[in-house]
């Protein structure tokens, strides 16, 4: 087989990460790691000379968790970020002034989580921050002062469309629970006339609408009859939609505003992967644009719009050209009742393509999707040996409302059928040995590993569980309050713990822990604010009081997954261990 891929290139710190121009576009800012802890840095930077990488400067000093969200304020002289307590989700916003380095804290509050709501152009030294203040569950908007660092109240929630600041909020449409996952607002025209959104009302996938303010009348500006909306590029200005991307086994984009259509096909000539819009500056002159890559490095270029040509900036991870990594495979088969699900395939390199261990790597939400791209687990599982199997079971967001709202109250159910029925289409395709197949997960997908555990114990030979729920009551009675407005989309989609205690019971893991035959591996972060350790705990504890085989792994300082390297890559190479064990794969040493 190929040469080993060191966990520390999959799974540590990228080199360098979300580049981010300044609104003048003199300056880069980017992730990178700092005395082993993630934090921003900048250099100059302009369209003759590139970046100047020599005169790079670290600007934040996080010495814990690292930062993964950033941005530059719109008067350039401040950089915006957001940093948690050891996973617990109460996001403080931060700030940076570059002229004098000062820091400092800008929601000094326990208990409360800051969202970044909006910044304009066209107010460079205002910014307005969500706050569940004084509402733990619903965030009020603030207007925060760059100058001063002053926060005052400038909306209370909830509030919809107001003709003017002075005039009462109006509900402008009402989004029927069949239609909730595959609708959104985007953003108000520049002059508030109207609304872009998505929504799948009157159609079964997300469409781009252009909603009017004034009268609620839409427009359909896109649509997809397979696939949802799944990206928009806005004039940063007007806010009008100029690219739109439905992603299906792989994006597909519609150019909108003909003005692009050149830039967009210079953009993809600079490289086979997926372009992803990630920033640009306030003249709109330069672009920002990634590439998901399946079998790569995600390369980031500066495109320069007046001469359509881009340059190179860097790869998140340069060190794994020096390895072969595995193309994602897109498959699809049909289900038991006849849906059609889809998913992909990671084959190990050099190692055939029959009768292989196998990996069924379940993604979280449920209310989300696995995409074409590059994936360090699925290149970690292929390299060590493994076929690994990802699927959009029913539930999965992205193949339009039907598909979407099949998965509603079938937690444990046709969910669970849709992945035991994607075993027997890898077995049945030769590609999979059903003797050696692993079910592994994390949130939903660990959810969903401990349902294969106890469910069809027959079915897999051990189950890697990542922060699942084992007790669908307790779930969703302890979830975030800030949770609290889409509590009625959980009572719907999951199960009502006042009504149907005695069903959500039924397709918990935990009712079932004494049925479990295969080996466990269990992670948990301590401060995860979603699935509380005792989701954790209390099926460990059924394991021990049945005497079953398990490891059982707990994070201190660590929440809905794992932030820091050095807790990523003890919980790796414990997984690694475990599946070597019981599949039979390779491991590094």
């Amino acid at each position: 087989m190929v040469e080993l891929i060191p966990r520390e290139v999959l799974f540590g710190n990228p080199e360098r990460l979300s580049p981010r121009i300044s609104p003048d576009g003199t300056r880069l800012a980017w992730i990178a790691p700092h005395e082993g802890v993630l934090n921003v840095w900048i250099a100059p930077a302009n369209a003759e000379a590139g970046v100047d990488w020599a005169a790079a400067q670290v600007v934040t000093d996080d010495t814990d968790r690292g930062i993964r969200m950033f941005a530059w304020a719109h008067d350039g002289r401040h950089l915006l970020y957001l940093q948690d307590t050891g996973g617990d989700e109460n996001w403080r916003l931060h700030d940076v002034d570059l002229e004098t380095m000062q820091r400092r804290d800008l929601t000094p509050f326990d208990g409360v989580q800051a969202r970044l709501v909006a910044m304009e152009r066209k107010f460079p030294t205002e910014v307005l921050v969500g706050l569940n203040r004084d509402n733990a569950e619903l965030h009020d908007v603030y207007r925060l002062d760059l100058v001063t660092g002053e926060l005052a109240k400038e909306v209370e929630n909830p509030g919809f469309v107001r003709d003017t600041a002075e005039a009462q909020w109006r509900e402008l449409l009402t989004i029927p629970a069949d239609d909730a996952l595959t609708s959104d607002a985007i953003a108000f025209s520049e002059d508030g006339s109207s609304l872009l959104g998505t929504t799948s009302v009157g159609a079964n996938t997300g469409r781009l609408v252009r909603i009017d303010t004034t009268t609620g009348a839409q427009e359909v500006l896109a649509a997809d009859p397979e696939a949802d909306v799944g990206g928009i590029r806005l004039h940063p200005d007007t806010r009008e939609p100029q690219i739109v991307a439905f992603e299906k086994d792989r994006a597909e984009y519609v150019v909108l505003d003909p003005s692009v259509s050149g830039d967009l096909a210079a953009i993809r000539a600079l490289h086979p992967g997926d372009p992803m819009f990630a920033g640009h500056d306030d003249a709109d002159g330069t672009w920002l644009v990634g590439f998901t890559n399946d079998s790569g490095a995600v390369p980031f270029f500066a495109y320069d719009r007046a001469s359509q040509t881009g340059r190179f900036l860097f790869e998140h991870q340069p060190a794994l050209s020096r390895y072969e990594l595995a193309p994602m495979e897109p498959f699809s088969f049909t289900s038991r009742d006849g849906l059609t699900v889809h998913g992909y395939a990671t084959f190990p390199p050099g190692a055939g393509r029959s009768a292989l261990p196998m990996v069924l790597n379940v993604h979280g939400g449920p209310w989300a999707r696995d995409s074409w791209g590059f994936d360090p687990e699925a290149q970690w599982l292929a390299n060590r040996g493994y076929l690994c199997v990802q699927v959009n079971y029913r539930g999965s967001t992205g193949y339009g409302k039907a598909f979407v709202n099949a998965g509603d109250r079938e937690w444990g159910g046709k969910m669970q059928d849709d992945l035991t029925d994607a075993v027997a289409f890898a077995v049945g395709q030769g590609w999979a040995d059903p003797a050696r197949v692993a079910i592994y997960g994390g949130s939903y997908g660990g959810y969903a590993a401990l349902a294969g555990a106890t469910f069809t114990p027959d079915l897999f030979r051990c189950a890697v569980d990542i922060v699942g729920p084992s007790n669908l009551k307790t779930l969703i009675e302890t979830i975030p309050p800030y949770w609290a407005p889409m509590i009625a989309q959980f009572h719907r989609r999951v199960g009502d713990p006042a009504k149907d205690a005695d069903f959500l019971w039924s397709r918990s893991p935990l009712s079932r822990a004494r049925d479990i035959r295969i080996p466990l591996l269990i992670a948990q972060g301590a401060n995860d604010p979603r699935v509380k350790q005792a989701e954790s705990e209390q099926i460990v504890a059924a394991l021990i009081e049945a005497g079953i085989d398990h490891e059982y792994l707990l994070f201190p300082d660590e929440g809905h997954g794992f932030a820091k390297p050095e807790n990523r890559l003890r919980f790796y190479a414990a997984a690694e261990r475990f599946l070597a064990r019981h599949l039979g794969g390779r491991v590094e040493e």
